[in-house]
């Protein structure tokens, strides 16, 4: 009877693990094969997002997992970390949609992610919370200099032709009017242009239009600034935020002759309003010296 009695504890007290159990297998669940936007999927394929597998109901494509009906949540991945992005990127597409809801199609997750290839330190240098800032504070200057990832070319076209210097001695072969801003850092002058032709190995001299033709393209030219430019300042935005000195001296690289040291404010907190907005996205913290 004794015996009888330690078998029934024992198996009551299983049945109360058990739900434990199950639930701590599920949540370590490996993470099926990352969701692809362009991929058209049907009835029964599963695929992970944002740190969960998804199984689809019927055919789909170009629907987000966890915002379209036609997917099932099955459950948390991989031990229920967020899905990063290609490449261990530290913003995932779904963190990148939430950054920019109104975004031009033009500029694409995939071309970002893919044009990282080229600059394999931005994002990936330092500890996690450094890679996050700088990723947020990148984006929170791209994301005002294309009002939200929205204008591909420079919108004030009377501004066309200034960013001819004669004075290079390859001076401007594709126009006076050929090296207006574009992409997502508004690249600008035939210099800047001819440098980063240069580095990527493309002829941006002569055919400046790409940059606005092509998303990875585009994507390359704000990194080849972001990564190797001083611009106004002493550094370039990726030394000053693995470096610790905050997103303000990022404002200062990109364009701090015409907005730091008071000359216009209100820019410039439109520049710290969106780096707050994706640090909180990324949950990462904001940092010091936000301001230039």
């Amino acid at each position: 009877m004794r015996r009888m009695v330690v078998l029934l504890a024992a198996v009551t007290l299983l049945a109360g693990l058990l739900p434990a159990v199950l639930s701590t297998a599920a949540e370590a669940a490996a993470c099926a094969t990352r969701w692809n936007a362009s991929t058209a999927y049907h009835g029964g394929a599963v695929v992970s997002h944002n740190g969960h597998n998804w199984s689809a109901k019927w055919w789909t494509q170009n629907e987000t997992p966890g915002s379209a009906d036609v997917w099932a949540d099955q459950g948390t991945c991989g031990g229920g970390t967020t899905d990063p992005g290609p490449g261990g990127f530290v913003v995932s597409q779904a963190q990148f949609d939430q950054m920019f809801p109104s975004r031009n199609s033009f500029y694409t997750y995939n071309g970002l992610t893919s044009a990282m290839n080229a600059f394999p330190a931005f994002a990936k240098t330092g500890s996690d919370t450094v890679r996050k800032q700088e990723a947020a504070a990148f984006l929170a200057n791209v994301n005002h200099e294309t009002g939200g990832l929205v204008h591909i070319v420079e919108q004030n076209t009377s501004n066309y032709p200034h960013y001819c210097d004669r004075s290079q001695p390859y001076g401007c072969p594709a126009g006076q009017a050929a090296y207006y801003g574009r992409g997502p850092i508004q690249l600008s002058w035939n210099f800047n242009y001819k440098a980063a032709g240069d580095t990527l190995g493309l002829n941006l001299l002569n055919d400046p239009w790409l940059v606005e033709r092509d998303a990875a393209v585009s994507w390359k030219t704000a990194l080849w600034y972001w990564m190797t430019q001083s611009g106004p300042g002493t550094m370039s935005g990726h030394s000053a935020m693995v470096n610790g000195r905050g997103f303000g001296e990022t404002i200062r690289s990109i364009n701090g002759a015409l907005e730091c040291d008071g000359r216009n404010p209100a820019t410039v907190q439109s520049r710290v309003n969106a780096y707050q907005r994706f640090t909180q996205i990324l949950g990462a913290p904001q940092g010091n010296n936000l301001y230039c």
